[in-house]
């Protein structure tokens, strides 16, 4: 991952006011956002993870959720919903349900933004077969092995689904492996 290129892609994108960080990890992202956001909420389902997010952020003011992105209710609304690739972890049976989560989240007149991987990271990943849904195994540096959904979506298609689903949604290649987002509620939906 080419993380300067992602982080002046980062810097580009519309983030301000209230801002919500979708599946936070370790917070690498987090750290970039905290100076752009008048408030900061980051939110990851694994406690562990979390713990890592909020060392890094000590001394912020960020409020840090542990949540089941596809369990949680939003207590309040956001300016911007950041995900940085977590899209394409979503199973493309959940879509539907992420995206209208995301409607009920964002104040009016805000927008969702995000960077994820593109198709041509099939290539460096090692894809499982036999599973119902798109899986990659990925292996660890202790050893381990886990499959994780990956959906790689690329701009014509992922904009198309979007636009079905009530979004404007404008995504553009960073490079060849990474690209970037936003996408707003269409009023008309």
């Amino acid at each position: 991952m080419d993380k300067p290129r992602l982080v002046t892609a980062l810097d580009e994108l519309p983030i301000s006011g209230h801002v919500l960080e979708l599946a936070c990890g370790t917070g690498q992202w987090t750290q970039h956002l905290a100076g752009r956001a008048r408030t900061l909420t980051a939110l990851d389902a694994a406690p562990e993870m979390l713990r890592i997010a909020r060392a890094r952020m000590r001394g912020t003011a960020t409020r840090f959720i542990e949540a089941d992105v596809f369990d949680w209710e939003p207590d309040r609304q956001y300016d911007t919903i950041f995900f940085a690739f977590w899209l394409s972890h979503v199973p493309p049976v959940e879509m539907e349900a992420f995206w209208a989560l995301l409607r009920w989240a964002l104040a009016p007149g805000g927008c969702a933004v995000f960077i994820d991987d593109s198709p041509a990271k099939a290539e460096l990943e090692e894809l499982v077969a036999e599973a119902h849904v798109p899986t990659v195994r990925r292996r660890l540096a202790d050893g381990s092995q886990h499959l994780t959904v990956k959906v790689l979506h690329d701009v014509p298609s992922l904009t198309s689904q979007m636009n079905d689903l009530g979004w404007e949604a404008h995504i553009d290649p960073i490079d060849a492996y990474h690209l970037a987002g936003t996408a707003r509620p269409r009023e008309d939906a």
